[in-house]
């Protein structure tokens, strides 16, 4: 999805995760309208259904990276696979970092770290909000790559808000927004 500034992209992420609720419309993910859900309900939908990627990571500074990936796991009460972690961490280029905390890894380390995290509970949306932003080109193609082979591999829906004309182009479908609306869609 690419947007302008100020179009809506934020409050549309949200609505989507289920962090905001709509005043009016509806949001279906797995055939369920996610509004219907209660509370209790809503926070195990977005726990388990809905992997949140930010462009400042947002890891938790005294947890490592092994720590970090599972705390959604952990959050739910859910014993952590170790073999899909090492898969994980293996797709992620992070085998040798699993122990080292945030502020010693590099940018594209902490965003793989933070893609691992939304991708570790196998959630059938992943929302990535700038998932590029802070980072070079080089790392920039290779988060998009991880998206792209997740989406592949583990038939996640990925929907990425991006500035990035270039960045947009790698996506299978484009929609772009100004002041709420879609104004063109490829």
């Amino acid at each position: 999805m690419l947007e302008h500034h100020g179009s809506g992209k934020s409050t549309l992420l949200h609505l989507i995760g289920g962090v905001d609720r709509a005043t009016s419309g509806k949001v279906f993910i797995d055939g369920r309208d996610i509004y219907e859900f209660n509370d209790d309900e809503m926070a195990i939908f977005r726990r388990r259904q809905v992997g949140l990627i930010y462009q400042f990571y947002n890891l938790i500074p005294i947890l490592n990276v092994e720590e970090n990936i599972t705390l959604p796991l952990k959050l739910d009460n859910r014993e952590v696979d170790k073999e899909k972690l090492d898969e994980l961490l293996k797709l992620l280029g992070l085998e040798e970092r699993r122990k080292h905390l945030p502020n010693e890894l590099s940018g594209g380390q902490q965003q793989r770290t933070s893609i691992g995290r939304s991708m570790i509970t196998s959630p059938a949306i992943i929302l990535a909000d700038e998932p590029t932003g802070n980072l070079d080109s080089k790392a920039s193609d290779e988060i998009v790559s991880l998206l792209k082979k997740s989406n592949k591999d583990y038939k996640q829906t990925i929907l990425m808000i991006t500035h990035n004309l270039e960045i947009a182009k790698m996506a299978d479908r484009i929609i772009k927004l100004e002041d709420g609306k879609i104004v063109k869609e490829a």
